[in-house]
């Protein structure tokens, strides 16, 4: 079954899940603000896409951040900050039961992935 990762409140996982919906995909949510990340999770998620794809940094919680923090960023650096702040990854995080994954919200890639 196809698992889709984020926070239940976002306005881009309301829309994911409105997609979805529409589209009669059966789909499990994954909140990671409730339920936590696994660092196993995270290392197949940059694996797949790229750390840098994966970690939101646009978001409030990655602005926040003292710049000591932002600079010199790493693959090991940028797993430990989703690790301990999952707000900072990336919505939402698509994962379907073969193991492909899609980061962010773009319809295309949603059609093309699940076949749509």
């Amino acid at each position: 079954m196809t698992v889709i990762y984020g926070i239940k409140n976002c306005d881009t996982m309301k829309k994911t899940r409105a997609w979805l919906d529409a589209r009669k995909i059966a789909y499990e949510f994954h909140d990671y603000k409730s339920q936590g990340i696994d660092r196993p999770h995270l290392e197949r998620w940059v694996a797949a896409l790229g750390w840098e794809a994966l970690l939101n940094r646009a978001g409030t919680t990655f602005r926040k951040l003292p710049d000591a923090e932002k600079q010199g960023l790493t693959e090991g650096k940028a797993i430990a900050l989703m690790l301990a702040q999952p707000s900072m990854i990336k919505r939402p995080v698509l994962e379907t039961d073969d193991g492909r994954v899609l980061a962010g919200f773009r319809p295309e890639a949603f059609e093309k992935l699940l076949g749509r």
